[in-house]
Formats: C-alpha cells, structure tokens, sequence
C-alpha cells in the first residue's frame, strides 16, 4: 500500500502561475504512476492568500481547477494549513474552510491502516475557538483509544505544523508546536502506536523520532525556503514498516519510484 504526501502547496503574488505550472506537473507525475497510488495527500497551505486577504477567492478556483485533474482512482486527501484557517483560526475560518475542502480532520482506513488527519493550528493557537479545539481533543483520544483496541497494523497522522524539526527538545520557533504541547502530544501519539507523523510548513526536508515515533517534514510543492527541489513525498507502507522518500518533481515526472521501492510494492 502506498501514499503520496506533500509539504505546503502555497505561494504568492507573480509567482503564482509558477505554483500552478508545478502543481500541474506534480498531479500530470502522479497520474503516470503504476500501480496508482492509494491516495494523494496535501498537507497543508493549499492557498498562499490568508482569510481575508485579496485573491484568495480566486487562488481557490485555481487550485480547484488543477485538483480535478488528479485521477478519479487517487482520493485526495486535504489537510488544513494556517494560510487555509488563519494563524489564529476562528469558527468563521474554520467554517470557510469546510465549505470549501472538507472536514479539517478526519480519520480513515486503508489496508488495516489508521490515518488521522488533525487541524494542528488548533494545536498552535486556539484561543480564537477553543470549544473547536477542545472538541477536536475529543476526538482524537476517541481515535487513539480505537487503535489500541484495534491493534491495527500502523497509525499514521498527517498535519500541517510540524510536532518538532529535528528534536522533541529543540527550541521553540515559528516552524513547530511550543514544547509543553509538542511533548504531550507525542506522548499521547507513542502511547496509541503512532508510528509516524508527516507534515509540512517549513518549506524545506527535516525530521526527527522521539522514541517510536517519526517525525517526517515534507518541502513543498512550491515556494521553498532551502535548497531541496520542488518535490513530493513518496510513502510506501508494508506490514512491517513505513519507508519514504523525497523526489524532485523532474525526476517523479521522468523516472516515476526506485526499483527498490517498486520491488516493495510487488511483494504487497
């Protein structure tokens, strides 16, 4: 079984044909891909245009546009970023963006996997709809007690903001949760056999683990702040592990997934 998960989707002003021209590229790649992937995730940022801000309407349509290119046979699942719901989301935001993409989190299965998908602005700052926040906390406890009762064979989260870069113990910054929340979520995370959480926002390949548990920061299909190359993430889960990589879009375009991986899937 296997997924497509990308980092932040978002840019601005001039540069947005530029983010349309890669995002073509980058559904044109997956569509090319045999065997088709199980689904395709978007962590986040889906717009560059925050609420309220002039042509976020009309960056909405353009990524709408380009979306419904993706193969009917690949779901695609959208996750909320804070250039989606706000730095500070409010039920009017939130709202907005329901009407828009979807629920902002959700759980599903696929081939005896969990995946939960989490609004981590809530977990950034919430103090704009805390009754959202607490409910979304409800939620999820739900979700982690029904893993561990399940025993299913992974749990995987996806989010936008990072839990942390490359360590639990880092410094607090704009890119990652504050500490006391990262820790407690982790811990709760590790207790309910999350293996692994992907992300995205820092517009840039980081990671960590903090015990079992993998922290995965994907780049972005668009605007990156370092030096990694437009790209996707490639996930490829067994029954016995999760192994991902990182492509350049040119190179998922021209050569698709490694004969390693591919040697995975064949086994499946």
């Amino acid at each position: 079984m296997k997924a497509w998960s990308t980092g932040d989707c978002d840019n601005s002003g001039d540069e947005w044909g530029q983010e349309i021209r890669l995002t073509e590229q980058a559904v044109q790649a997956i569509n090319k891909l045999n065997p088709r992937p199980r689904f395709f995730v978007l962590c986040g940022d889906l717009i560059h245009a925050m609420p309220g801000m002039p042509w976020r309407k009309e960056q909405t349509a353009d990524l709408q546009r380009v979306l419904r290119h993706v193969d009917s046979e690949i779901p695609l699942v959208l996750v909320s970023g804070n250039h989606d719901v706000g730095n500070v989301p409010t039920p009017e935001t939130i709202a907005e963006f329901q009407q828009t993409w979807g629920d902002d989190y959700f759980s599903f299965w696929v081939g005896g996997v969990l995946f939960l998908v989490l609004n981590s602005q809530f977990l950034y700052n919430s103090s704009g709809c805390p009754a959202l926040k607490q409910a979304q906390d409800t939620w999820l406890d739900q979700q982690l007690g029904l893993a561990k009762q399940r025993r299913c064979q992974h749990a995987i989260v996806f989010q936008h903001i990072p839990l942390f870069l490359q360590s639990i113990d880092e410094d607090d910054n704009y890119f990652n949760l504050t500490r006391a929340i990262r820790r407690e979520v982790a811990d709760k995370f590790t207790r309910a056999g999350v293996k692994a959480v992907f992300s995205g926002h820092y517009h840039r390949n980081a990671g960590g683990t903090y015990q079992n548990l993998e922290m995965v920061v994907s780049s972005a299909i668009g605007c990156q702040l370092g030096q990694d190359p437009h790209g996707l993430r490639v996930v490829v889960v067994t029954a016995e592990k999760i192994i991902h990589r990182y492509y350049s879009l040119d190179e998922l375009s021209e050569r698709g997934i490694e004969d390693d991986l591919m040697n995975l899937l064949k086994k499946k």
